[in-house]
């Protein structure tokens, strides 16, 4: 409190200027003489009253207090507010594969499935991110924006789901992941705030990540500052492009077994790229309580004081 006084301004200074107002009326109050009344009992042997009239002053200098406080409050006081911390953005890119080989059986659904329910689950330790999805299988679609409301997301199982004959055109049974990284980098880098973060989710091989262009790949992912991950949901072993993108990038591979592995998987990363905190800087904000409460107190009291405090010229 005592720092948060010293550090007061205004947001209407000139204001202030009406305080000589109750500051007068106070002057008045304390230093008024030649309006009393005599009485005949006045003229008798009784003390003075000096105390009693100084108490009386005492409750009538309450409503020139109270017009004080109310100047103070229409000036508008200030003060700095303490420096907020607040959440750095990542945005997160999911890139997941949708080709007739999702349909396996995982669990007791399909590699599809888990997928979905394990990023959707992802999603919701990750409140203050911003998040797209991005399907592909030998075409790519972008389905979800990078956006912080995440709500689009359940929306999308029945659409993309590989056994939907309905699903949009043109997306077949072929997997190219080195177009879809391609389109998921150029995603990412439409947007500048916040760290950025592909998460592939795959099961199996791509011929066009062979002849280097995995590296390539990972060369431009590294320099734009984007970490890939991969989730490799097949029996078989990882593909070494999908090592070397991730690696590369300071990010890692996981081959999940099974649906509680995929689980963990997820979990895994959200501790690797932990939520990072931002130092905000200290913020001007309204600081009207202690003068809101002194007026009140003052307004209390001056009610009370009514009863019998109050100057009299008899």
């Amino acid at each position: 409190m005592k720092l948060a006084l010293l550090a007061l301004t205004f947001a209407h200074p000139l204001r202030l200027l009406w305080l000589a107002v109750p500051f007068l009326l106070l002057a008045f109050v304390w230093n008024r003489s030649g309006r009393e009344t005599a009485l005949p009992f006045d003229h008798g042997s009784q003390r003075p009253g000096k105390w009693l009239a100084r108490l009386v002053n005492v409750g009538e200098s309450l409503p020139p207090l109270l017009l004080a406080v109310v100047v103070i409050i229409l000036s508008g006081p200030q003060h700095l507010g303490l420096p907020e911390q607040r959440r750095a953005l990542t945005n997160i890119e999911f890139c997941v594969d949708v080709s007739g080989s999702m349909t396996s059986a995982f669990g007791e659904g399909t590699r599809y499935d888990a997928s979905l329910k394990a990023i959707d689950d992802f999603i919701s330790c990750r409140e203050g991110d911003a998040f797209g999805l991005t399907f592909f299988s030998d075409n790519v679609i972008k389905w979800v924006p990078l956006t912080s409301d995440s709500s689009a997301f359940g929306c999308a199982l029945p659409f993309m789901d590989p056994k939907n004959p309905n699903r949009p055109p043109g997306m077949g049974g072929g997997t190219m992941i080195g177009k879809a990284l391609d389109y998921c980098r150029h995603e990412l880098l439409r947007h500048d705030n916040g760290d950025r973060m592909i998460i592939l989710v795959s099961d199996g091989q791509s011929f066009d990540l062979t002849a280097g262009n995995d590296l390539r790949i990972a060369k431009q992912c590294k320099r734009d500052g984007i970490v890939v991950y991969g989730v490799h949901i097949s029996s078989s072993s990882v593909p070494e492009p999908i090592v070397n993108i991730t690696s590369l990038t300071d990010g890692e591979v996981f081959n999940p077994g099974d649906p509680l592995a995929l689980e963990r998987v997820f979990r895994r990363i959200d501790a690797m790229q932990k939520t990072e905190l931002e130092q905000g800087t200290a913020q001007i904000v309204d600081f009207f309580d202690p003068f809101c409460l002194a007026g009140l107190s003052l307004l209390g009291t001056s009610l009370c004081g009514l009863l019998g405090l109050r100057y009299t010229p008899w």
